[in-house]
């Protein structure tokens, strides 16, 4: 296929198109343009592309490999690395961290005027290499700036040559963190935390700063170990304890566990009182028993709640499909560490019994509860043996303290970089 030369195109309308291999095979689409900035050259040069793959995952696509850009597609030549994109110091990501930026501009009698950029323009040469080469730009005059002189109303918008453009590269121009989060809304909080990990140090702390709390604690239980710590670090203390309160009780007590002492204390003087006492019990338990994998907060009804009610509570959105499957039945209080612990019932017996009936009357009590001491191990084997996805974790004198399910286990048993690599069998079957 014949590269085209002399192409131009925007950023804004290049991102979402659909990129192809030369058999005619869809590959992804395009998320971002990935360029280098150079006190050696004016124009930027334009590195790459990031394209978006089935699963979610961001590749590197280099423009040396882009044989085409028009008729609303993109086309590639050769294979793409499925490995996942990591940006290096000297690249920028337009979308992620050039559009929304603030930069000066001439105006219309060579003034220097504030702007913000809206988009980026990009043109292939006749060497076919790519560039840099305008601007599409929102000029922000000052309030006293005489607007005859500019010849432009407030708010008015221009292409400029990127030539003519300052700050483009400068930091105190920096993108806001609430337009880069645009770029990602919609996408689950695994995919966002990758996506969070493949940013720069200070772009990811201002990414977190612009999210509210449930998010970033949903974020932060997707991230390594080492990233987690690393994020957690950029926050406020009162805020670094209100995101800790927002995350999984068994999540917040890992990631605190791995902080100095004086620092977890802090955090938990911080915190609701309730709160902080439940991952103080966490804390007690060592990592990889059944009292350090469960959760403090799993459902718990008392015997006389009907179905009805059962079935209300574990509709809730906020509940993880693991902790939904299973309702545990308790003497009052209903909060761990709970009256007697009476027995459990699967959400599928609920779905099979009428709502009026009370859960007392259907309760499963073959299933024997953990004790807190019991081993990884021992926990792994009892949920494949049984087929279950939750076990409750009692006392010596039968209090509900939590509830462990699956997913606990599969986060503590699989590789500790799984997150890293989470893609690593698709790179194997595609490069098989």
């Amino acid at each position: 296929m014949r590269v085209s030369t002399g192409t131009r195109v925007f950023v804004g309308r290049l991102a979402g198109l659909s990129v192809f291999d030369p058999l005619g095979d869809q590959v992804g689409r395009v998320r971002d343009v990935v360029v280098a900035f150079s006190a050696a050259r004016d124009r930027p040069r334009v590195v790459g592309l990031v394209v978006e793959v089935p699963g979610r995952r961001r590749v590197f696509v280099p423009m040396t490999r882009v044989t085409s850009v028009e008729g609303g597609q993109v086309i590639t030549t050769g294979l793409v690395n499925m490995r996942r994109f990591e940006q290096r110091p000297n690249e920028t990501l337009v979308l992620a961290e050039v559009v929304d930026r603030g930069v000066t501009v001439p105006g219309d009698d060579g003034t220097p005027v504030g702007a913000t950029v809206e988009d980026i323009g990009i043109e292939q040469d006749q060497r076919r290499d790519w560039h840099v080469t305008r601007a599409f730009v929102r000029i922000t005059p000052p309030r006293k700036s005489a607007l005859g002189s500019l010849g432009r109303r407030r708010g008015a918008t221009v292409i400029v040559p990127i030539e003519d453009i300052q700050g483009l590269h400068e930091s105190e121009g920096e993108q806001s963190a609430a337009r880069l989060l645009q770029t990602y809304e919609g996408l689950k909080p695994a995919d966002l935390a990758e996506a969070i990990q493949e940013l720069p140090a200070k772009r990811r702390a201002e990414v977190a700063a612009a999210l509210d709390d449930d998010r970033l604690a949903d974020v932060i239980e997707e991230l390594p170990e080492d990233d987690q710590i690393e994020l957690l670090a950029t926050l406020e203390t009162d805020r670094a304890a209100d995101v800790l309160e927002a995350m999984e009780p068994d999540d917040a007590a890992d990631l605190l566990s791995e902080l100095p002492p004086d620092m977890q204390e802090e955090l938990l003087q911080r915190m609701e009182p309730d709160e902080a006492a439940d991952l103080r019990r966490l804390l007690m338990y060592e990592e990889n028993t059944a009292g350090g994998l469960m959760t403090t907060e799993p459902v718990i009804l008392g015997p006389e709640a009907s179905i009805a009610d059962a079935l209300a509570v574990v509709r809730r959105e906020e509940l993880s499909a693991s902790l939904a499957t299973t309702v545990f039945v308790c003497r009052p209080p209903l909060e761990t560490p709970t009256g007697k612990y009476l027995g459990l019932v699967h959400i599928q017996r609920l779905l099979r019994e009428p709502p009026h009936t009370p859960i007392g009357a259907i309760l499963d009590r073959d299933v024997d509860p953990l004790r807190p001491e019991e081993t990884l191990a021992a926990v792994a084997r009892r949920l494949a043996t049984y087929d279950l996805v939750g076990l409750p974790v009692v006392d010596v004198a039968g209090h509900l303290l939590g509830a462990v399910t699956v997913d606990d286990v599969l986060d503590h048993i699989l590789p500790e970089d799984w997150r890293e690599d989470r893609h690593g069998d698709l790179e194997d079957a595609t490069h098989g």
